[in-house]
């Protein structure tokens, strides 16, 4: 039998699956480490959707949020 060594796998599971995924990682023996987005990746996603809000002070910002 050969043993291939896999440094970095990426997966993105729903919730339910994951938990399954794990459970089986952790009696075959692998580990699972997740990676969170840093707060810089989180901004630049918010970003890319739209998710952004334009302002020329915070009064104007406020009645914006609040309508």
């Amino acid at each position: 039998m050969q043993t291939v060594a896999i440094e970095n796998v990426s997966l993105s599971l729903p919730n339910g699956d994951l938990s399954l995924l794990r459970s089986l990682a952790r009696k075959m023996g692998w580990t699972i480490r997740r990676r969170r987005k840093s707060g810089i990746e989180k901004g630049l996603e918010d970003i890319r959707k739209g998710n952004v809000y334009r302002a020329e002070n915070a009064e104007d910002l406020i009645k914006q949020i609040l309508g």
